[in-house]
């Protein structure tokens, strides 16, 4: 029910992705009437994979949190995430509103052993057809050094369910590489990176994210979001320039032509809605937040990301990751603040 348009782009990816993917079955959870409107049309063999749970109330991109977690018990958002508490649904995908969607999931789901916050992450395009997994983007903006350590655990945990990174190199975002560089908070991670059994590649400066010398990269939610919507800011950027210069004259024109095939697929690794789709890390369960203004297309990827996740035991991992490095983590935090 959630995001800038609700159901006209929820249920069409849904239905999409159940005629691409056929051991897909979705909870669609909301107003059942308005939810079946969209519906009647659908082919018998995908229909009966879309089960409608009906929630009589929506929490609204304007929603206040306390609003949202104390007086709207039965919105949408809190019927999905309790389906997957109760292990009725695998994972849950919601377009609306963020703040709103973190403060019920963790008072549902809870925190996984040795997590504090919960934080949000994603792939960033690197140029070379994968992605850098980038976290927090925008969950927790004041952190503490320990908060980013556990941000490297759960982004390694992530690398390797979604993108197949066995042991994938962790950097720490910072304004240059050498160990004096950056706040105390960011100096003190490091050291925590360091000690743990981590791969921990050292500190990655902003331009690095793009190069693929790291699988993950871990900073505080204010650094993140910033630079999350300044690659989006800049890829729309390029290509609004690109399409100007071909447009100029007749010539250009003709060259665009030609050139046509490239600059297709030039526009499908520039399309941010291929990268939409952030898993919220941390809880006793998956879930995903896609961008509240995505459409059709970019929905359908938040799903795949989401499916992905849970083929590839995202939970299962995390939790063993957790297990394993959470009793080295503690120490080398008491051994760091006693140096």
């Amino acid at each position: 029910m959630g995001g800038d348009h609700g159901l006209p782009v929820t249920v069409p990816a849904a239905i999409n992705f159940c005629r691409r993917e056929p051991q897909a079955s979705f909870l669609l959870v909301g107003q059942a009437d308005a939810i079946g409107s969209h519906l009647t049309q659908v082919e018998a063999s995908v229909r009966e994979r879309l089960q409608i749970v009906s929630a009589s109330e929506v929490v609204t991109m304007d929603d206040p949190v306390e609003v949202a977690l104390r007086r709207k018990k039965d919105s949408s958002m809190r019927v999905a995430a309790t389906l997957v508490k109760e292990g009725k649904a695998d994972v849950c995908v919601s377009a609306g509103n963020t703040g709103a969607w973190m403060a019920i999931t963790r008072y549902v789901l809870k925190m996984l052993p040795g997590i504090d916050r919960p934080a949000l992450t994603a792939a960033i395009p690197d140029g070379k057809g994968g992605g850098t997994i980038m976290l927090d983007l925008g969950a927790n903006v004041d952190c503490s050094a320990e908060h980013l350590l556990q941000f490297g655990i759960m982004g390694s945990a992530l690398a390797a369910a979604l993108e197949g990174r066995e042991n994938p190199r962790v950097g720490l975002l910072n304004v240059g590489e050498e160990v004096i560089k950056g706040n105390e908070v960011v100096k003190e991670a490091a050291e925590l990176l360091r000690a743990s059994k981590l791969n921990f590649h050292g500190n990655v400066e902003g331009n690095e994210i793009f190069q693929s010398s790291v699988d993950v990269v871990v900073c505080d939610g204010f650094v993140g979001n910033v630079v999350l919507k300044s690659t989006e800011g800049l890829a729309r950027m390029i290509g609004g320039m690109i399409r100007q210069q071909f447009q100029r004259d007749l010539p250009s024109r003709m060259s665009g032509l030609a050139a046509y095939p490239v600059l297709r697929r030039l526009r499908e690794d520039f399309d941010s809605r291929r990268y939409n789709g952030a898993a919220l890390l941390g809880l006793r369960g998956v879930v995903f937040k896609s961008h509240g203004s995505a459409d059709a297309y970019a929905y359908g990827w938040a799903i795949q990301r989401a499916y992905d996740a849970v083929a590839g035991g995202l939970q299962q991992r995390t939790a063993s990751t957790l297990r394993q490095l959470a009793p080295d983590s503690s120490h080398a935090a008491q051994e760091v603040r006693a140096s």
